[in-house]
């Protein structure tokens, strides 16, 4: 039995190193993609699958008890579903118009704030001693709601900038991300044994398949890339900042908990940008998915400092502070 177990827990410590340096994964590898672009530029009709496929790990990692605060904390879950759709899409706008991007940037800065909440707040939300359940649970309400929200507000915001049809974005959240959600949402439960064997490489699988959608987008918008690339990247720290800071200021207005607004401002201010990249280069243009893939490089860094300053610091550690 121990020798059974001794390979998982070396597996599971190999998996853990890897997600953890998922920042430099993603800079190492983008790099790569811009020296050598041909070599990932064949794989841009692969976008799409590859992201169902995290989103069906998204789903292994699920149970139903994970919703269960819909019904025993609602006034919680309503606000962190309410400033998610309200502030980051908002921000995006603002931030489009205010350093004056191109279409196709602002289009993508909008799209990614029309995305629900990337899967890593859970993880920056229990690093950072925030409300985990609370976080786990709005990302996953977010995640089911988008297939509706994101592509009519990004209709809204984004209308003029870029001819896109809300019906077309709603067909592909629904395949890339509801029902790969959902079918790993059913394997939990049917086979829940088994995942729960495998857990380890879930994250594991994810981050490889996120850094290869990210090379993708960099090789196919490499030629502009250098010419974008201050501007793109300007665009996207302003962005997350606001959400990461909207959402805990707003969370602590609207009378939360310190614990509860770390919960919202991860939740809020960490996107799925993989989601935003992928939409984007299935419906708007390839230089449109570039603050998408930026996104997912410096939210993770911002986060990470976030999440360890309010983990260390003791900071707000108890819900009335």
């Amino acid at each position: 039995m121990i020798e059974r177990k001794y390979p998982l827990r070396a597996i599971d410590k190999a998996a853990q190193f890897i997600t953890r340096l998922f920042p430099l994964w993603v800079i190492l590898f983008s790099v790569y993609a811009l020296i050598h672009p041909a070599l990932f530029q064949p794989y841009r009709g692969a976008v799409p699958s590859l992201l169902g496929l995290v989103m069906l790990g998204m789903g292994l990692t699920l149970t139903p008890v994970d919703f269960r605060l819909i019904l025993t904390r609602p006034r919680d879950v309503f606000y962190g579903v309410a400033l998610r759709y309200l502030i980051m899409p908002l921000a995006g706008f603002v931030v489009a118009r205010v350093l004056s991007l191109p279409p196709e940037l602002a289009a993508g800065v909008i799209l990614v704030g029309c995305c629900p909440s990337g899967t890593a707040s859970n993880v920056l939300t229990y690093l950072a001693k925030g409300d985990t359940a609370l976080s786990i649970t709005l990302s996953s309400v977010n995640t089911l709601l988008a297939p509706v929200l994101t592509p009519y507000i990004f209709l809204a915001l984004a209308g003029a900038l870029i001819p896109v049809r809300a019906e077309d974005l709603l067909a592909d959240i629904l395949r890339i991300v509801l029902l790969p959600v959902s079918v790993g949402l059913v394997l939990r439960v049917l086979f829940a044994g088994t995942v729960e064997r495998l857990r380890m490489i879930v994250p594991l699988l994810s981050v490889v398949t996120i850094v290869f959608i990210i090379a993708i987008v960099i090789a196919l918008n490499a030629a502009k890339l250098f010419t974008v690339a201050w501007i793109a990247l300007t665009a996207v720290t302003l962005h997350n900042g606001a959400g990461l800071a909207a959402g805990f200021n707003a969370a602590r207005s609207a009378g939360l908990g310190a614990s509860k607004a770390r919960a919202l401002a991860f939740t809020i201010g960490v996107e799925n940008s993989g989601l935003a990249a992928a939409l984007a280069m299935a419906h708007l243009d390839p230089l449109a998915a570039v603050p998408g893939a930026l996104f997912s490089v410096w939210q993770n860094l911002t986060g990470s400092v976030l999440a360890g300053y309010w983990g260390n610091a003791g900071f707000g550690t108890k819900d009335g502070e």
